[in-house]
């Protein structure tokens, strides 16, 4: 997989050295915490399933030990073992680190600072009696599995954090814990944060409404609600038009302003919308009382993007193979998925025509492409082989050299067919 290494120039641009001192990540004299972190990334970017299957690279492919900077990848019981020294600090100082440069090289936009939130459970396929029960929808149950709390930033709908250290008692302050992450980051608070009715609790939105920090999610539908959406009559309804392709482009809307929730120490702008492709009214509640309704229902039409990006992530970097029955174990592969994420994105920026596509879509044409390295003295050469898609490669925004830090400052150069 001598593709693997077109991800390293944007390795480079995002500074990975630095991420991984910054976030404190421990090494070795032989393996240094940049070639650990490279090791369990070699797997993400290859489509390999779990930890456990390293086995695969270690003798077929020396273009995963080389992007590591090693003679060959660590065995299996040493990368289990590297997650077991970690704490959860590493992982939130490693995204705090990761979130700077991605809005520096236009991965995210810090100034926008509009995100798109939502849960994962990663199912357990065992009957480990310390892993809580959460739903699962792939199985429309709920099974003993490790919930994870995603972010993505709705301008590039990139993500830009990640926890696997989630607890059924603490889950509805997720979202205030990415807020402090986002404000240690930053500096500031979040602009728009944008969920469904289950990430969060009424009191919780009202701490959000309390830093003025704006929240776009859903409301649950009681019966008396019900009663009140079966009571109102067409004319109530005001159709908009969407800025978005498809047949939901344009719903009706009736927009409530003033509305009393029984937990939330305020009041809500309320939108009860129909034609957004589902077959109950779908109920919108915002403490934005400015923004234009077509506009605020666009950014939450939006927010299912974010469910499309974790359906893209789990078949490509394989989110759904649970690497742990704890917790903390899970938070560095979950962890790592943002970043593969954020580099599969910034390789696509670099290909014409490839902005927007997925990142299986990319391991499969680019990354999974075979090739020949060559090593000289200060230079490792990559001849790519020709494949239907090398034009594009020649075409491609690549650095023609580049010096990797990890590789004793040997130069990268590509060769394509």
């Amino acid at each position: 997989m001598a593709g693997l290494l077109l991800t390293v120039p944007d390795l480079i641009a995002l500074d990975l050295p630095a991420l991984v001192a910054a976030a404190g990540y421990p090494g070795t004299g032989v393996v240094p915490a940049t070639s650990w972190i490279l090791s369990l990334l070699a797997l993400k970017l290859t489509g390999t399933r779990r930890v456990s299957h390293v086995d695969d690279l270690l003798l077929i492919d020396p273009a995963s030990a080389l992007f590591a900077g090693l003679a060959v990848l660590p065995k299996k019981t040493a990368l289990t073992d590297y997650s077991y020294r970690l704490a959860h600090d590493h992982q939130r100082r490693f995204l705090s680190a990761l979130d700077t440069t991605m809005i520096g090289a236009g991965l995210a936009t810090g100034d926008q600072a509009i995100f798109d939130l939502d849960f994962h459970a990663v199912m357990h396929w065992g009957n480990d009696p310390a892993l809580e029960k959460h739903y699962v929808p792939t199985r429309s149950q709920r099974a003993r599995s490790v919930l994870t709390f995603f972010a993505q930033d709705s301008g590039t709908h990139n993500l830009v954090y990640a926890n696997a250290d989630v607890s059924k008692a603490g889950q509805n302050r997720e979202v205030i814990a990415f807020a402090d992450h986002w404000k240690h980051t930053t500096g500031a608070d979040p602009h728009m944060l944008i969920m469904d009715q289950k990430v969060t609790t009424q009191p919780i939105l009202g701490e959000l409404n309390d830093r003025g920090i704006t929240f776009l999610t859903l409301r649950m539908r009681s019966p008396t609600l019900i009663r009140q959406i079966n009571a109102l009559k067409p004319t109530d309804f005001t159709t908009i038009a969407l800025d978005r392709p498809g047949a939901h482009s344009r719903p009706k809307v009736h927009e409530s302003t003033g509305v009393h929730l029984t937990n939330y120490p305020g009041t809500v702008r309320q939108f009860i919308v129909t034609g957004l492709g589902r077959e109950a009214p779908t109920v919108i509640i915002t403490n934005d009382h400015t923004t234009p309704t077509k506009k605020l229902i666009e950014r939450y039409a939006r927010r299912m993007t974010i469910e499309q990006r974790l359906a893209e992530i789990i078949r490509a970097f394989h989110a759904d193979a649970l690497s742990s029955a704890v917790n903390l174990n899970v938070d560095l592969d979950i962890t790592l998925v943002v970043l593969a994420q954020a580099l599969t994105a910034a390789l696509a920026k670099r290909l014409p025509g490839y902005a927007t596509t997925t990142p299986d879509t990319l391991q499969r044409r680019f990354l999974d492409t075979p090739g020949t390295i060559i090593k000289n003295d200060d230079t490792i050469t990559v001849r790519l082989d020709r494949r239907a898609y090398s034009p594009v490669l020649r075409q491609a925004d690549i650095p023609t050299e580049t010096t990797v830090p990890w590789w004793g400052n040997r130069k990268l150069r590509y060769e394509y067919a």
